[in-house]
């Protein structure tokens, strides 16, 4: 692996340990609590897909005329993310994304997806996205969360928007959510087709293919450069923070809904 891989890993172990044994996952116990998590995570399931599409703006042609791109492996390995998050197959063979799909699981749960409509309501409106996130009645932590996408995605620096890209994304959730869900079917003699598919489909691709693809995407557009890698360091590190205070407000509205029901 390159060196300077190896590096950005080691830095962001404290932070990535610090997500992955997030006192939310000890809150996560019941279907209520999966519909409160989908309902504020849902934002950045959506986010995610315009740092995917702003870095196919970057490396592949995407106006007319069509020319040839500087680096055809990347573009080629950008270009098959987006087949597979924005139009991939749900578990009925429907094509859908997989922002759809997280859609479609939440309906399985019955998780409120009525802020997240809102929020795409008014930035169809032609509102920009920090004038939408202003009216958005969400905790602090989302807003920053996604206001940190959109500014990182604004420096059009592709090495930056590939750094939130790869290193800003958890990787703990499935493993965990699957569990609740396992529990609740036999609970409530229910199946959750749609959400067990989404979270074993994310497993398969970030795992065994996007992972490490992501990985040689930072390698080649940060070459030799030592400040284009510092500045992947600290977009990564700023990333994780903002995903761990985003699960730490996750938690508190689970803890304050579990008040309420008391």
């Amino acid at each position: 692996m390159n060196s300077n891989i190896v590096h950005i890993e080691k830095e962001l172990t404290d932070l990535r340990n610090q997500l992955k044994n997030h006192s939310l996952y000890k809150r996560l116990n019941t279907l209520e609590d999966v519909q409160t998590f989908m309902s504020l995570h849902v934002f950045a399931v959506w986010d995610f897909m315009s740092l995917l599409k702003a870095i196919q703006i970057n490396l592949t042609c995407v106006s007319i005329p069509w020319m040839p791109v500087k680096n055809a492996e990347l573009a080629r390995f950008i270009n098959e993310i987006v087949v597979a998050e924005e139009s991939d197959h749900d578990a009925h063979g429907v094509v859908k994304s997989h922002y759809e799909m997280y859609l479609d699981a939440m309906a399985e749960v019955q998780a409120d997806p009525s802020k997240m409509n809102n929020f795409l309501e008014t930035l169809q409106s032609n509102v920009s996205v920090g004038k939408a996130l202003e009216s958005l009645e969400v905790p602090n932590a989302v807003k920053e969360f996604l206001s940190f996408t959109f500014d990182t995605i604004k420096t059009d620096k592709t090495h930056l928007i590939a750094a939130s890209f790869t290193f800003g994304r958890e990787d703990v959730i499935p493993d965990m959510f699957i569990n609740i869900i396992d529990k609740a079917t036999l609970e409530n003699n229910k199946s959750y087709d749609s959400f067990n598919y989404y979270l074993n489909r994310h497993i398969e691709l970030d795992g065994d293919e996007h992972g490490p693809l992501s990985l040689r995407m930072i390698e080649e557009l940060c070459g030799n450069d030592a400040l284009k890698w510092e500045e992947v360091l600290e977009t990564g590190k700023r990333a994780l923070q903002l995903r761990i205070n985003l699960w730490s407000a996750i938690e508190q509205e689970i803890t304050a809904q579990l008040k309420v029901a008391i």
